[in-house]
């Protein structure tokens, strides 16, 4: 019976040990390219999809009017398309990340385009709290309940046809680096960023979107 009891606990005490030498010497997966532990997608999924079933809104406070669709694109330009891509112009970065940004304006499965068979709640709490370990940020601190709808019915419409103003602004590119490489430098000497005059810089939300 001791012996037993004995084999028992060196056995518990083995367990955390052996799963600490694998985080610690070992070779788990953090990079971007390693496989993911087994089940590790249905371990996040799982409680993600019921927490989101559970909070996320019913109805949207705005209709998907011309004018909030354009405002939806403005933002969605200067928020969200580094990562999930604009009409036709697909992030170049976003298939090396883990998880892969989905990217909103491309069909996939049954001709659905982005998140538009997903419920606006749902697309609405995903801006809003952002997903742990995926490089989805939270925009409940950077965008009125007003600005997430807007972003939100955008992508709830997008296997529909847009307004042409709303469809432009999605067409064209992001201009991330508008300046040509060949650009003269300015004169003077080089400034840092802490002498530039950091008011006089345009707001990350257009006038006509800000509440």
């Amino acid at each position: 019976m001791k012996s037993f009891l004995l084999g028992l606990i060196v056995g518990l005490l083995a367990i955390p040990l052996a799963v600490y030498l694998h985080f610690r010497i070992g070779h788990p997966p953090v990079a971007v390219a390693d496989a993911p532990y087994w089940l590790e997608r249905d371990l996040v999924s799982v409680p993600l999809d019921a927490r989101i079933d559970k909070e996320m809104p019913k109805t949207s406070p705005i209709e998907p009017s011309a004018t909030n669709l354009e405002a939806g694109a403005h933002i969605y330009r200067q928020q969200c398309a580094a990562c999930h891509g604009l009409y036709g112009r697909p992030s170049s970065f976003a298939p090396h990340m883990y998880p892969q940004a989905p990217q909103l304006w491309a069909p996939h499965s049954n001709g659905v385009v982005g998140v538009s068979d997903d419920p606006p709640g749902e697309t609405y709490w995903k801006v809003a709290n952002g997903i742990r370990l995926s490089g989805m940020p939270s925009y409940d601190k950077v965008l009125n309940q007003t600005q997430i709808w807007q972003v939100t019915l955008l992508l709830a419409n997008a296997d529909k046809p847009l307004p042409p103003g709303t469809l432009d602004l999605l067409k064209q590119p992001l201009d991330l680096d508008p300046a040509p490489l060949s650009a003269p430098s300015p004169p003077g000497p080089p400034q840092k960023i802490t002498d530039q005059d950091l008011k006089g810089m345009p707001s990350a939300i257009p006038p006509d979107a800000q509440q």
